[in-house]
């Protein structure tokens, strides 16, 4: 694609690096096929190739965005499924990140979106206020039809995304340092994330247990955010601060007693820490400790894919669907892994069909958008059921919560099955029941 930046705009490294993924480009429309929002609405404007022209047009002319440019960009997922399309290799994420930025920049949303948005960023990342914001949510469920007929779609989203019960705030496996139950062959870190320890802490106990059981010490840092959730709602000022938050973080870990490697549960999550060299590339302060950060990150499936994780009892034929989060295939590009890793522990794994579109999660997407988000669930959740499994498997608490609010079937993290199969006990979604005292006591931290 050509472009026309002048070289007053190149000297912005942000502006140069769009004009290098533009320049990639070649109109090839491959990545429509894969688009979720093209396949839905099937305007060329819904598609990476639309957009891709509207940012051009937006940068090139350094023009503020408008309503109608915001719209398309926002109802981009950033599922990147394009990225994997491509046959050019268009870094995609780079792009629409960087027009995310600019939109929240240029232009004045609605003051009813400007509030959404603002609490959204205020209070997802924070435990206490989104248990609160929760606990008033189980009260207001029974009316999401009513804020649904009055035109308050985003709020009947949050409504009906809220879970009927909350684990017991002692549930989440806190903080400090976890030594290993087996002979020490590792030292990792894992992230806590912010959402997981409010509505499913069983995630990163999980996690722990099987880490420990294999010979890995665990060390849990409470740094808060990642910084992914505001990132994605192009809010570059606080994305940078909780990313600085988090490499400061690790970083101490990596400079004390040293770490193998970062750790995360949560797929969209992940995404972003392995992407800290690049959006702090240009901060002298933190560019080279930030790619140190990267470097480590890892999915637990990932990292437990290369470990020598053995089974102790098969749970004879359970059938497993497993869910692949656009942020684990398509922009970690980690695919087999997982699934490898359940048909090891003895569990028959199922690939869902339209695997490639997502479920419609996508972090905050699922209430700002939540007409498309509700068709995509609609969608996934019809091919999950055709497999006729007994539990869903996904790598990510938004698709989690995404897939149950459509589906009786239960749903699970990967890791928790793993931990099950290894040792552990039965996931509380399978076992009907919640808040095990018994998977809480066994991921105490040493003192």
């Amino acid at each position: 694609m050509q472009t026309s930046f002048t070289l007053a705009q190149l000297a912005d490294p942000n502006i140069a690096e769009a004009d290098r993924i533009l320049r990639a480009c070649v109109h090839c429309g491959f990545c429509t096929a894969t688009c979720p929002t093209y396949v839905l609405l099937g305007d060329e404007l819904d598609s990476p190739r639309g957009r891709i022209y509207l940012i051009k047009d937006m940068l090139e002319h350094d023009r503020p965005a408008t309503a109608d440019v915001t719209k398309h960009i926002d109802r981009c997922l950033s599922c990147l499924a394009c990225m994997t399309t491509c046959p050019s290799g268009v870094h995609y994420m780079h792009l629409v990140d960087h027009a995310r930025v600019h939109v929240e920049n240029t232009y004045l949303r609605p003051r009813s979106d400007r509030w959404l948005r603002a609490f959204l960023a205020r209070v997802l990342p924070d435990n206490t206020l989104l248990r609160w914001a929760l606990a008033a949510a189980r009260l207001g469920k029974p009316f999401s039809g009513a804020f649904a007929a009055l035109g308050l779609a985003p709020i009947a989203a949050m409504l009906r995304l809220a879970p009927s019960r909350l684990p017991a705030k002692a549930a989440a496996p806190g903080t400090g340092r976890f030594p290993p139950t087996a002979p020490r062959r590792g030292r990792v870190a894992l992230l806590t994330g912010c959402v997981s320890p409010v509505i499913a802490p069983s995630i990163n106990a999980a996690a722990i247990r099987v880490l420990t059981r294999h010979g890995i010490e665990v060390v849990v840092a409470d740094a808060g955010c990642c910084g992914s959730m505001v990132h994605h709602m192009g809010r570059e000022r606080e994305a940078l601060s909780a990313a600085r938050r988090q490499i400061d973080a690790l970083i101490a870990e990596i400079e004390g007693e040293g770490l193998d490697a970062i750790l995360v549960t949560a797929s969209g999550c992940g995404t972003t820490v392995k992407d800290y060299g690049y959006v702090l590339r240009t901060d002298g302060a933190y560019a080279e400790k930030a790619l140190r950060v990267s470097r480590l990150a890892r999915d637990i499936s990932e990292y437990l894919h290369g470990l020598d994780v053995a089974a102790k009892r098969t749970p004879s034929g359970l059938v497993v669907a497993y869910h692949s989060a656009c942020s684990l295939q398509h922009a970690q590009k980690i695919v087999g892994a997982p699934k490898e890793l359940l048909c090891k522990m003895g569990f028959v794994v199922k690939d869902v069909a339209e695997g490639h579109l997502c479920c419609g999660s996508a972090g905050t997407y699922n209430i700002l958008q939540p007409e498309l988000a509700r068709r995509l669930r609609e969608r996934k959740v019809g091919n999950i059921e055709k497999l006729k499994p007994d539990v869903i498997a996904a790598g990510n608490i938004g698709c989690m919560t995404q897939i149950a609010a459509g589906t009786v079937i239960p749903v699970v993290h990967t890791v928790e099955l793993i931990d099950w199969a290894t040792g552990g006990p039965e996931p509380e979604a399978l076992a009907g029941k919640r808040g095990s005292s018994a998977a809480v006591a066994s991921v105490a931290p040493a003192k």
